[in-house]
């Protein structure tokens, strides 16, 4: 099969079919620029079809056995292990993305179809007393109904999976809107596996399009509950905005600007290898990215010298090539954005310690020091391969910059003492902080999600239940109540 040619389509209500829209989203190869598929935008009526669509498959869906539902999931995670090469194969492709990188992300999507597995049989009901004599209450956990995913670019296929898997396993239905630059990774691919592997039609549609062709009405649509959208934190503002105002629920997993933070007591070798790993991994085009290094002014030397030497060992170039470990970034104009975030802070009294240029996409590595206080660099998300190395004099001084910024999502703590590295991470206002390791974790059953501008809910494991279901409370009373009139 040929994922470029044979899924350049829109998939609504069990069928494959182009778009109506007057104009073409192409997905280019990012590293190559080859032309790799050509899929008409879907309009506001397609839209509008893939929910009526949802709606009418959902009822019958949640009455299913979940033993049934779960099976599904089984057969998917059968048909990624079967097809692991010909799927890492469109990763690099589509994304620019590593062979590691490709690696990396299947192995986590077949985690999480594991843990969709489990999730069917998960929702559990309650009996709650009353205080009234008689009365039986009740408390069922339920299907929201219908569920809108917008997934981003980087780990498309991984991110569009983490909601939609478990959405459907607790008996919801899906709309999914795949970023434009992944069309195939991150929507249609997905739909072909879950097709295959015998999800009945109508329950997870995708609509590639665009919001210059159909706006905001993903969002303002009647028919879904909940939004779950993962991307940049100013589009999720808006997300937010938007179903605050038509009364859905939205789960926003967003941006970050985290700091790993390396104490005088660290282990500086295996510091140094963590922390290049965490700002550099799909060339840092990733939310969790250690953008920020914290070190310590005692042992601010020694890191320093051994991190740039790491840096400068890192394989730069074709994806395709399995010892490549920086390819391109996604398009042009995330290349040009990055280059200008190094070159503003260069131009404001940074030091270039590594300085890297730029051809087509592709972006080699800077690490910058020296950086003044208040440069928009320190509290910016780079989705680019730069790394920011800020020394402090003490854990108040580490805390206190760690803080500094809009963004709570991940971090790190380097030390020799276990116990002091978890005070500090306390003290850390992010969602997840890792000690002694890397910045870039995700794991299915433990709940992910950011403070601050980095999102708002949690994912993965107890938390997709809290997500994509509802309460719903039933009392029964026993006998006669008795009324006051």
């Amino acid at each position: 099969m040929s994922h470029f040619t044979d899924l350049a389509h829109q998939f609504i209500d069990g069928e494959w079919k182009p778009g109506s829209g007057s104009w073409d989203i192409i997905d280019f190869d990012p590293y190559t620029g080859e032309k790799l598929a050509s899929i008409t935008v879907a309009t506001v009526g397609e839209v509008d079809l893939a929910y009526r669509a949802a709606e009418r498959a959902q009822a019958a869906w949640a009455e299913t056995n979940p033993y049934v539902r779960r099976q599904v999931f089984e057969r998917a995670l059968r048909i990624v292990e079967d097809r692991e090469d010909e799927i890492a194969a469109t990763i690099v492709a589509e994304l620019g993305g590593t062979r590691l990188k490709a690696a990396f992300e299947l192995h986590l999507a077949k985690e999480f179809l594991r843990e969709a597995v489990q999730l069917a049989l998960r929702p559990e009901g309650r009996i709650l007393p009353s205080p009234v004599d008689g009365k039986e209450n009740r408390v069922y956990r339920l299907p929201v109904g219908v569920v809108g995913v917008i997934s981003p670019f980087n780990f498309p296929f991984l991110l569009s999976l983490k909601s939609v898997a478990p959405a459907l396993a607790l008996g919801n239905a899906v709309v999914l809107k795949p970023h434009q630059n992944t069309p195939i990774c991150g929507g249609t691919l997905v739909a072909k596996i879950l097709e295959e592997a015998g999800l009945p039609a109508g329950l997870l549609n995708v609509v590639v399009t665009d919001i210059a062709e159909i706006g905001d009405a993903l969002l303002t649509h009647p028919v879904p509950k909940v939004i779950s959208f993962t991307g940049s934190d100013k589009v999720g503002r808006h997300v937010a905005e938007v179903c605050a105002r038509n009364f859905k629920h939205a789960v926003l997993e967003l941006g970050g600007n985290s700091a790993l933070i390396v104490l005088d007591d660290a282990d500086l070798d295996y510091a140094v290898d963590a922390a290049v790993f965490s700002r550099f991994v799909h060339q840092g085009q990733v939310c969790m990215a250690a953008n920020r290094v914290l070190v310590d002014r005692r042992v601010e030397a020694e890191f320093t010298e051994k991190f740039v030497a790491k840096v400068r060992t890192l394989r730069v170039g074709d994806p395709a090539d399995p010892a490549t470990h920086i390819g391109p970034l996604i398009n042009s104009q995330q290349a040009e954005s990055v280059d200008g975030a190094v070159e503003q802070a260069v131009a404001a009294g940074a030091t270039a310690l590594l300085r890297g240029g730029v051809e087509g996409n592709v972006v080699s590595p800077s690490v910058l020091t020296g950086i003044p206080a208040g440069a928009p660099v320190l509290s910016q998300e780079i989705f680019g391969p730069v790394a920011l190395i800020l020394p402090f004099d003490g854990e108040d001084e580490a805390v206190r910059i760690a803080n500094d910024t809009p963004y709570g999502l991940s971090g790190a703590v380097h030390t020799a003492d276990v116990e002091r590295g978890v005070r500090v991470a306390r003290r850390i206002h992010t969602g997840m902080i890792h000690i002694n390791d890397g910045t870039v974790h995700d794991e299915p059953i433990v709940p992910f999600g950011g403070e601050k501008h980095s999102g708002i809910g949690r994912l993965n494991g107890d938390a997709m239940i809290e997500a994509f279901t509802t309460q719903k409370w039933i009392s029964i009373q026993h006998g006669r109540s008795r009324f006051p009139f």
